[in-house]
């Protein structure tokens, strides 16, 4: 009795080391994506960019268009060699990227390194979701899936601050060396990838985090015309599309939105926006825990998954309209950093049904769902700016997004997916 007890303890524990290093992965992932939009104006001028906006716009859409399109081959490769050997791989190819990215010339090599950088992360959370499928148990998961998202939120809130710190810190470096400063940053930033794949690697045993055969794997092929057909995949790819499309407002528009409705100045902004950004943190955190104790308690996959992100979403829609009838500044964040922990509140059961309903699959139905949000976060913020250029009213995105999210509601209250897509019963591998 003691030694089962022992043996459940050390699963236990070897589960969420696996979760802490999947969880820092994410923060540096986002990083290291985001290492482009603080120095972009230097960039721009050292490499003799003609016009910085069409130019680095390019340039970051190259990274976003090769992240949306890799998705689904990135899933395919995760599900035939296994999330521990996959994701080291794609760990050291996109920090060899970021590295190699401090060597562009001009506006054609940068947008080739950084795409091929876009490429590789996005086999990030499509490993992420198949490993946690393989070594949590149901009743755990969504607190899993809570806690990586929370990673992936610091690290997004984290990198603005950080980067222009680390700039500002390199300047004397760049200096001495006759370097560009934004060069030693790339360079800097490969190296944290790299690290985290020797320490996972050595840390995580294939007894924690068990590969998939390679020759097994290769059986498994992919029923496409199953997808396709698939009602309960194609509402799980929706209610990302709109989920996604919803929350890019607080990292594209919703400065600039406060600034132009509230009159508020821009490091208020700044500030105001980071607030908002807290509460999705804690709302994908005790979104998780919610719902794996609601499960435990009701035993209903229904209500403690789809049930919480349905209430979620339709809240964050009321309080997101609601904001607006508040003329007081701090009110109207208040409700809409409620309105934003409501969302990832409910949103962390995206990853939590992906991972049960995608079985052995779980990474390519995993990554069938991110590309639908990919595609949504893309489409958000030009549907917000057509719809300002076209009225002058800037009060519109903020009903734009309430109607989003309203949709993505809907999604959730029809989803109810049975068994598995592809009638098997072994999530992750």
């Amino acid at each position: 009795m003691s030694s089962i007890s022992t043996d459940e303890v050390d699963a236990h524990h070897g589960r969420y080391q696996v979760l802490m290093f999947l969880c820092l992965s994410a923060a540096i992932a986002y990083i290291q994506r985001a290492a482009l939009s603080v120095p972009a104006a230097e960039i721009a001028q050292d490499l003799e960019f003609a016009d910085l906006a069409r130019e680095m716009g390019w340039i970051q859409s190259a990274w976003y268009l090769s992240y949306g399109l890799m998705q689904i081959p990135s899933g395919w490769v995760a599900d035939r060699l296994g999330s521990r050997r996959a994701l080291a791989i794609f760990s050291v190819v996109w920090s060899l990227a970021t590295l190699l990215t401090a060597v562009a010339t001009d506006f054609l090599s940068l947008l080739v390194i950084w795409g091929l950088m876009g490429a590789a992360q996005a086999g990030a959370f499509p490993c992420a979701a198949k490993a946690l499928g393989r070594i949590f148990p149901e009743t755990e998961r969504a607190r899993a899936t809570g806690m990586l998202a929370c990673g992936m939120t610091i690290g997004g809130a984290m990198a603005p601050v950080l980067t222009a710190m680390f700039l500002e810190s390199l300047k004397p470096w760049a200096e001495d060396m006759h370097m560009d400063r934004w060069r030693l940053l790339l360079a800097a930033y490969a190296i944290p990838g790299i690290l985290w794949t020797v320490a996972f690697l050595g840390m995580i045993s294939r007894k924690k985090l068990p590969e998939a055969s390679l020759s097994n794997g290769l059986r498994l092929g992919i029923d496409w015309s199953r997808m396709l057909r698939s009602w309960p995949l194609a509402l799980l790819c929706g209610q990302q599309f709109f989920r996604a499309a919803g929350m890019v407002f607080f990292m594209t528009w919703f400065p600039t939105f406060l600034q132009k409705t509230r009159d508020v100045s821009l490091l208020s902004s700044g500030i105001l926006t980071t607030v908002a950004g807290v509460g999705g943190v804690v709302g994908s955190l005790t979104g998780g825990f919610f719902s794996d104790w609601l499960l435990q308690r009701t035993g209903n996959k229904r209500l403690s998954r789809q049930g919480i992100a349905v209430v979620g979403m339709s809240l964050c829609s009321l309080l997101i309209v609601a904001s607006y009838f508040v003329r007081d500044v701090n009110q109207s964040i208040a409700l809409i950093s409620l309105g934003a922990f409501c969302a990832t509140f409910g949103g962390v059961s995206g990853y939590t049904v992906a991972i049960s309903f995608g079985g052995r699959h779980v990474a390519t139905v995993f990554s069938t769902m991110n590309m639908f949000g990919n595609m949504g976060a893309a489409l958000f913020p030009v549907t917000a700016g057509w719809l300002v250029a076209q009225t002058g009213n800037w009060n519109l995105i903020l009903f734009l997004f309430a109607v989003v999210m309203a949709i993505d509601a809907l999604c959730w209250a029809f989803l109810n997916p049975q068994g598995t897509l592809f009638g098997d019963d072994d999530a992750g591998g």
